[in-house]
């Protein structure tokens, strides 16, 4: 039986205090070391693609030890906060405080203004990684992305609600490794890995 198995990494440290979402922000890539471990516990020859903001796909160039790269996908982009992105979490629960209390109290369907929730994120991702994996079944497949866009294919193979997933953390160019195996499990094999 064949198996899929999905190598997700978030991007470099902005070292950000705001909401990033959609915003193109650099990441912070001085830790070789780290990026050198990093890269050595990565499988050979696997297929690897990066979101398309310049935090994960210079991270990925980065990691790349001349893996099959594709290109940088708009559709793994961290949620979109809308107006909120680029502000401060007081200054969000100043000016929405009922609707940034839903946003994170009871995730789903809650969208901030301009942007959106956590269902539709989840979806866009979904569909990219079953594209991705139509193509590439049976393959490792390295994914630099956001912290959200992991939490949420964390969410899907664990059978979890949003809420409960948001109780794990995914630490920047952290490892978090989801299999899917050709009888039709799903295993989350490491969450926020740290090598």
């Amino acid at each position: 039986m064949e198996t899929t198995t999905w190598h997700w990494i978030r991007h470099g440290p902005t070292h950000e205090k705001a909401f990033v979402g959609w915003r193109d922000v650099p990441a912070d890539l001085s830790d070789t070391d780290r990026i050198a471990r990093l890269r050595a516990s990565l499988p050979d020859k696997a297929v690897l693609v990066a979101s398309d903001l310049q935090r994960a796909s210079a991270t990925a160039t980065a990691i790349d030890a001349g893996h099959h790269r594709l290109n940088d996908h708009p559709d793994l982009r961290e949620f979109n906060f809308g107006e909120w992105d680029g502000k401060h979490s007081d200054e969000i629960t100043q000016t929405h405080p009922e609707l940034s209390r839903a946003y994170w109290k009871t995730p789903g369907d809650v969208i901030p203004p301009g942007g959106e929730s956590w269902n539709m994120a989840a979806a866009r991702v979904a569909r990219t990684v079953e594209e991705i994996m139509q193509t590439h079944r049976g393959r490792d497949i390295i994914a630099v992305a956001h912290f959200g866009v992991i939490l949420t294919q964390v969410q899907a193979a664990m059978g979890i609600d949003a809420r409960a997933v948001l109780a794990h953390k995914i630490e920047p160019l952290s490892l978090t490794r989801i299999a899917f195996h050709g009888d039709g499990r799903t295993e989350v094999q490491v969450i926020n890995h740290q090598p």
